[in-house]
C-alpha cells in the first residue's frame, strides 16, 4: 500500500475541515448563546474546531479508508502515524517504544508497521499500548504487540467494553488496569491518564512530556471524542461535556500547551503537518497552542456539545 503525503491538493473534494453550516432557524435562544461563547472561544486558531463540533446534523466520523499520512515525527519523542482520521502516536521513551492506540485489526501489516519504520521506529521495541477507548479502530492492533510481549493499558470499564466486542477485531488479552491519579511511567516518560467517561464508559485521555530540542511541552491527547453526537443518548452527551471539562482541569494543573488527537478531523491536523514540514530553525512549533490555546480548544468542544444538546430539546 502506496503512503500518500498529505496535501492541499489531497484534500480537495475531501470534507475533512469544510465550511459547515452551524446554525439552523431552529435553533433557540439557548443554542445560539453556546454557539456564540464556542466561536468566542474559537478565534481564527479553531475555527476548523468550531466548524466541524458545532454542526448542525455532523455527519463526519473517522473512516478506514482517510487517506494516509506521511509517518512524522512531530516533537523529538513523539510520531504520528496512520490515517488522516485516525491517528496512532508512538512515544519513544529509555525502556522502549509506547503506542497511543493501535488502529484497525487488519491494517497491522498494511498501515502500521510500515509506518513504524519509515519513522525509524523499530516494532519489535513497543513495549505498551495505551487505549484511548475500547473500540476496534483503536485496540485492533493491540493484540499483535501484546502477542510479542507490550503490555496493553486500558480502563476497567473499556475492558468490559473491548470483553464484549465481536470476535473480529480480537480485542487484546485483560491485561494492565489504568486509573486516574495513578501515573503510567516507562523508562524517563510519565504518562497522566485522565478518565473522560461519555464516548464509551472508560474512556481515557493521556498527558505527557514531549521534547523540542531543549524544550519541554506538555502534551494533551482526549482519547474518547464524540464526532457524531446524534449516536450518543442526552445522558451521554452531558457526561461527555463534564470528562471535557474535568480533562481542562487537569490539562491546567499539568500545564498542557500541545493538541493533539487520536482522531484528528477538527483541529487543523494536517495543516500542521504541512507547516511542520516547512519550518525553519527558529519557527514556532505548530502543535504549540500554548496554555490558554488549549484551553480554548476545549472551551469549543464543550460549548458545542452544549448546543447539540439544547437542539434536541427543541425539537
Amino acid at each position: 500500500m502506496r503512503i500518500l503525503h498529505v496535501s492541499a491538493a489531497l484534500l480537495v473534494g475531501m470534507p475533512l475541515l469544510t465550511t459547515a453550516q452551524t446554525s439552523a432557524p431552529g435553533d433557540t435562544p439557548a443554542v445560539a448563546g453556546h454557539l456564540a461563547k464556542a466561536r468566542q472561544a474559537a478565534g481564527a486558531e479553531w475555527t476548523p474546531t468550531f466548524d466541524f463540533v458545532c454542526k448542525v446534523n455532523p455527519d463526519r466520523a473517522n473512516r478506514a479508508d482517510d487517506p494516509l499520512i506521511e509517518p512524522t515525527k512531530i516533537f523529538d519523542n513523539l510520531f504520528a502515524i496512520g490515517r488522516l482520521g485516525t491517528v496512532v502516536y508512538a512515544v519513544t521513551t529509555a525502556a522502549g517504544i509506547v503506542l497511543i492506540d493501535s488502529g484497525y485489526a487488519d491494517q497491522v501489516d498494511t498501515v502500521l508497521l510500515p509506518g513504524l519504520r519509515k519513522a525509524g521506529l523499530d516494532p519489535a521495541n513497543v513495549r505498551y499500548v495505551l487505549l484511548g477507548h475500547g473500540h476496534g479502530d483503536h485496540f485492533g492492533g493491540a493484540t499483535y504487540f501484546q502477542q510479542r510481549g507490550a503490555r496493553v493499558v486500558s480502563s476497567a470499564a473499556d475492558w468490559d467494553l473491548m470483553a464484549k466486542a465481536p470476535p473480529a477485531p480480537q480485542a487484546p488479552t485483560r491485561d494492565a488496569v489504568a486509573a486516574e491519579g495513578q501515573p503510567i511511567v516507562v523508562g524517563d516518560v510519565s504518562f497522566t491518564p485522565v478518565a473522560i467517561p461519555g464516548h464509551t464508559p472508560g474512556s481515557l485521555g493521556y498527558i505527557f512530556p514531549v521534547r523540542d530540542g531543549g524544550r519541554t511541552h506538555i502534551a494533551g491527547l482526549f482519547g474518547g471524542t464524540i464526532l457524531i453526537p446524534t449516536k450518543i443518548p442526552d445522558e451521554g452527551l452531558q457526561q461527555y461535556v463534564r470528562s471535557i471539562e474535568h480533562f481542562g482541569d487537569v490539562a491546567r494543573a499539568t500545564g498542557v500547551d500541545v493538541e493533539i488527537q487520536n482522531h484528528p478531523l477538527y483541529d487543523g491536523f494536517e495543516q500542521k503537518l504541512q507547516r511542520l514540514r516547512a519550518r525553519r530553525p527558529g519557527d514556532p512549533h505548530p502543535f504549540v497552542v500554548g496554555r490558554d490555546g488549549y484551553q480554548r480548544f476545549l472551551t469549543v468542544m464543550a460549548e458545542c456539545t452544549r448546543a447539540q444538546i439544547e437542539r434536541r430539546r427543541s425539537l
